[in-house]
């Protein structure tokens, strides 16, 4: 094995794509990070990778100044968390360097869910008007992220063939981990709809249209194109706040939760490989327990 960083840089993406089973984008992602920091720390030799080179490339990042102002902090633990990664990857190869533990994350505050409200969500399900293929195709699309609580890479990644006489499909999400999710009426009415109006031979679910879509072999909507969608459709049905295929994962997963369903179920629903990133919905539940907590509490007492 090479004790050059980069190339058991490039040893450690191969790892992470063939043995971890990680997706192209996180490897792609995970080869900026480092790339960043082997590039600003200029370091060959895994012993060089020390704690202080490390704080200095956070100082970095922290001053570093870009077009929406300085890096959150979020997006800094991006970068840690690919190099604490990598140096596990180095200490199971045997190698000498900087222990993983060593590097902590900054703490960053607690996360804001961005919502809609129900009476928001349902304007922008019916914005998408008329019977053209393309206006069917996008009430279908939000029909599906609303019934599933589908990524949007996940939707993107949706052949033709789906089977509209079941009420649930297969889908492999993140981690390349496999989950069910479920039709709503309303959600097979519309694909159907729409699949029943095209006249392609395409076999992906959701292609794309258009003057621009004559000269593109694959016509796969590609999940920036969804993003644009949404943002369109939210726009024309009055919603002021931003809205993104994730808000509508959102209001899925606080619909359910505010109807009964438990924490557990909806991490499933979900694909949340761990319960801790559910748990952000919980102040979803802290409602009820407050409405509990009122009806119940101190009744005996005079």
């Amino acid at each position: 094995m090479s004790s050059d960083l980069r190339s058991l840089k490039a040893e450690f993406l191969e790892y992470l794509e063939i043995e971890r089973g990680r997706s192209v984008k996180t490897v792609e992602n995970y080869d900026h990070y480092l790339t960043r920091y082997l590039d600003f720390a200029k370091i060959h030799d895994p012993s060089q990778l020390t704690e202080r080179s490390v704080r200095e490339f956070r100082l970095y990042l922290n001053r570093e100044k870009g077009t929406a102002g300085t890096m959150k902090l979020k997006t800094q633990n991006y970068y840690l968390i690919a190099l604490r990664a990598f140096l596990k990857f180095l200490r199971k190869r045997g190698l000498e360097s900087l222990s993983p533990e060593r590097i902590e994350l900054a703490k960053v505050g607690g996360r804001d869910l961005e919502l809609i409200t129900a009476e928001e969500l349902n304007r922008l399900l019916k914005a998408p008007s008329g019977s053209s293929v393309r206006a069917l195709r996008d009430r279908a699309i939000l029909e599906l992220f609303f019934s599933t609580g589908l990524r949007v890479s996940e939707l993107c990644s949706l052949n033709r063939d789906l089977d509209l006489s079941r009420d649930e499909f297969s889908i492999r999400g993140k981690g390349d981990k496999v989950r069910v999710v479920f039709l709503s009426p309303d959600a097979k009415d519309a694909v159907k709809a729409y699949l029943d109006k095209r006249a392609d031979l395409d076999d992906s679910l959701f292609i794309q249209m258009g003057k621009n879509s004559k000269n593109v072999k694959d016509l796969r909507l590609t999940p920036r194109s969804v993003e644009r969608m949404v943002k369109h459709y939210a726009t024309k049905a009055g919603i002021t706040r931003k809205v993104t295929p994730h808000v509508v994962r959102h209001v899925f997963a606080t619909d359910l939760l505010e109807n009964g369903a438990d924490l557990r179920s909806v991490q499933a629903l979900l694909g949340h490989a761990n319960i801790t990133t559910t748990q952000v919905y919980t102040h979803v539940t802290d409602k009820h327990l407050r409405d509990i907590h009122q009806r119940f509490h101190g009744k005996r007492r005079e």
